[in-house]
C-alpha cells in the first residue's frame, strides 16, 4: 500500500474515549488563544486547513478534527502531518465562538515568514495595502490575489490584522499561496520599490486619471487604501501614479476588496498575464 493510500492516525485528548478532560472542567490541550504570547496562528474551514497541510512550509503544532472531517481528508488523501485529536465539533464551537464556520477542522500552526522588500520578483503584480485593517477584506483581497498570480502582498506590520484566524478563513487557502511582506515604514518601502523599477500606482477616487486609460507596466505594484481614509497623503505622494476607478452607475465607489478585483483585472489584462 503507498504511504498515501494509508488512512491518517488519530488520537483522541486525553486518551481513549471521549474528552473527558474538557467535560470535568481541566481546560483542553489546545488552550493557546488566537493572538496568544505564542504567536500561533488559527486556520479553520477546509480549504484553508487543506491547503496548510498541502504546504511543506507550514508548520502544524496541533490539528483538531471531527470525525467526519477525518474521514474527508483520509478520502481525499490529505496527509496530515501530525497526529490529529478527534474531538466533538461543540469543542470546536466553544475554541472559536459560535459563528465560524469551521467544517470540523482547526488548526495552531506557526505563521510562515514574511520575505523582504528586496527579493519581491522583478515581473507580474504586487499588492500594496496601505492601513487596511477588516480581515474580512485582506481575506478577500488574498483570495483575489490567488487567482491573478499576485507575487506578494505588501502590508503594514502595524495597522493591519494578523494572518490568523478569520483572514484566513476569507482567505480560503490563498494565505498559503500568496507571500505577505511586512513593512514598518509603507512610504519607504513604495520609495524602494520606485527605485527597483516598480510602477506604483495607487488607488483613489481622486485620482488624475482612469486606471484603464493608464498605460501599465511590469513589475507593477497596485496600491490600496483603507475604506473611508483611503491612502494617506505621505502614500499618495510617494506613489508614481494615482488613478481612479471609473464606473458607470450611480454608485462610484466599491468595497476595497472588489476594487482590488477589478485593479487586478484590469492590471492583468493590459500587461497580458490573462492567459
Amino acid at each position: 500500500m503507498r504511504d498515501r493510500d494509508r488512512k491518517p492516525k488519530f488520537r483522541r485528548p486525553g486518551g481513549k474515549g471521549p474528552d473527558r478532560g474538557h467535560e470535568s472542567g481541566r481546560r483542553p490541550p489546545w488552550r493557546g488563544r488566537e493572538g496568544s504570547a505564542d504567536d500561533a496562528v488559527i486556520l479553520y474551514g477546509w480549504h484553508t486547513v487543506a491547503a496548510a497541510l498541502a504546504n511543506p512550509h507550514r508548520r502544524i503544532r496541533k490539528l483538531l478534527l471531527t470525525e467526519n472531517a477525518a474521514r474527508r481528508l483520509a478520502e481525499d488523501h490529505i496527509e496530515t502531518r501530525v497526529t490529529p485529536e478527534i474531538v466533538r465539533p461543540n469543542l470546536i464551537d466553544q475554541r472559536l465562538g459560535p459563528d465560524a464556520v469551521h467544517q470540523g477542522l482547526l488548526a495552531e500552526a506557526d505563521p510562515l515568514p514574511s520575505p523582504d522588500i528586496d527579493t519581491l520578483a522583478q515581473d507580474g503584480i504586487v499588492l500594496v495595502l496601505d492601513q487596511i485593517t477588516d480581515p474580512h477584506n485582506v481575506g478577500a483581497i488574498m483570495r483575489s490575489a490567488a487567482a491573478f498570480a499576485v507575487k506578494a502582498i505588501v502590508t503594514t506590520a502595524r495597522h493591519s490584522p494578523e494572518a490568523t484566524g478569520v483572514l484566513a478563513k476569507s482567505a480560503s487557502g490563498a494565505l498559503e499561496l500568496v507571500p505577505l511582506v511586512a513593512v514598518q515604514n509603507l512610504a519607504r518601502a513604495l520609495t524602494e520599490m520606485n527605485d527597483r523599477g516598480f510602477m506604483t500606482v495607487g488607488l483613489d477616487s481622486q485620482g488624475s486619471e482612469n486606471l484603464g486609460a493608464v498605460t501599465l507596466r511590469q513589475p507593477l505594484a497596485l496600491v490600496l487604501g483603507a475604506e473611508g481614509k483611503g491612502l494617506r497623503q505621505l502614500t499618495r505622494e510617494t506613489c508614481s501614479v494615482v488613478a481612479r476607478l471609473d464606473l458607470p452607475g450611480e454608485i462610484k465607489s466599491l468595497n476595497v476588496s472588489n476594487a482590488a478585483v477589478l485593479a487586478l483585472y484590469i492590471g492583468a489584462s493590459q500587461l497580458g498575464l490573462m492567459g
